[in-house]
């Protein structure tokens, strides 16, 4: 493709990305309303284009010309004026959702990964808790017991000493510690990732088939279903961003491995700050309310299938446009 081609095909881009651009920095007025996802994927395209052009060695003045584009709509995207209320409301209600929605692919396969060998070791424990032995050692196995037996003052704890506040502390820095290795280990080509998400997944299975086999089954399910809903769908979002980085590692198609591993952390960032926030409530939620003898398990349960349903509602209807799709 020839520079002029290129041009010709793409140009009309461009343009629709400097008047959106003259519109928010306030040199050209304009009726109607700024669509900033639209400004957004523009400026990924634009992106793309400027390191095929450096790539194919276009002329100066067309690389100088998405240079300044690029740079303007990076401010335009991540260094926006608007309210701090405004922004973070927009954050949560539309650009978590659709950057959820966007890696759909990658939050399936982290899904499976992490489901399929939990259910299976999971039911394989509870037809055999001695293959509980396989994954945990006895001592673990004898805590975890005494923590959902029915003797215990607060299901979850191994110390009854523990207040609500400290347990909150402790689930914020093991659940972000997960989370992060999932996600961070995607850098080494998405196979950090999986092993991640799988050694979780078998882990859970194993304390849940283990704990209904010794008939704790009732005490474990009502303490988890309702904080799960935000904690297992965070590590499930924070494997998926990981494999978008190793993904893109391994296929950088015509862009470095460097800036497509770049485009891809900064396409992940929403969801990061979703994963954040849900661990956030998960750990409040463990603390103060799974924990709890007083409130009976139908309670629970009702509770955490509500939990469940607003999250996937979230993250598939919100942030949708009225013709129900994403923009871009």
């Amino acid at each position: 493709m020839t520079p002029l081609q290129f041009e010709a095909q793409y140009g009309a881009h461009w343009t629709e990305l400097e008047r959106a651009l003259d519109v928010v920095e306030g040199r050209r007025k304009s009726a109607a309303t700024v669509d900033a996802a639209r400004i957004a994927w523009l400026y990924r395209s634009a992106c793309e284009q400027l390191a095929l052009a450096r790539a194919r060695a276009y002329p100066v003045h067309l690389i100088e010309q998405l240079e300044g584009l690029t740079q303007r709509a990076h401010q335009a995207v991540y260094h926006r004026r608007d309210a701090g209320g405004a922004r973070l409301a927009r954050l949560f209600l539309v650009d978590i959702p659709r950057a959820v929605r966007a890696h759909a692919l990658h939050v399936l396969v982290a899904t499976l990964v992490f489901v399929l060998p939990l259910v299976a070791t999971a039911v394989a424990t509870a037809l055999d808790p001695g293959f509980a032995l396989t994954v945990q050692d006895a001592p673990t196995l004898r805590q975890y017991e005494r923590m959902y037996g029915d003797e215990a003052e607060a299901f979850g704890r191994e110390r009854n000493a523990d207040t609500d506040v400290a347990m909150f502390g402790h689930y914020v820095m093991n659940n972000i510690g997960i989370a992060f290795r999932s996600f961070a280990s995607g850098v080494f080509f998405g196979i950090g990732s999986l092993l991640v998400l799988a050694f979780n997944g078998i882990f859970a299975g194993t304390i849940a088939g283990y704990l209904t086999a010794r008939g704790l089954g009732a005490n474990f399910y009502s303490f988890v279903v309702t904080h799960g809903a935000f904690e297992l769908t965070a590590i499930v979002l924070a494997g998926a961003a990981g494999l978008a980085l190793g993904q893109a590692l391994l296929a950088p198609g015509r862009r470095t491995r460097s800036m497509a591993l770049r485009e891809a952390a900064l396409g992940v960032v929403p969801i990061l700050y979703g994963v954040f926030a849900m661990l956030l409530v998960a750990a409040f939620v463990e603390a103060f309310w799974s924990s709890a003898r007083w409130v009976p398990h139908e309670v629970k349960y009702g509770v955490g299938g509500l939990c469940w349903l607003l999250v996937f509602g979230w993250l598939t209807l919100f942030g949708r446009t009225r013709k129900g799709r994403d923009a871009g």
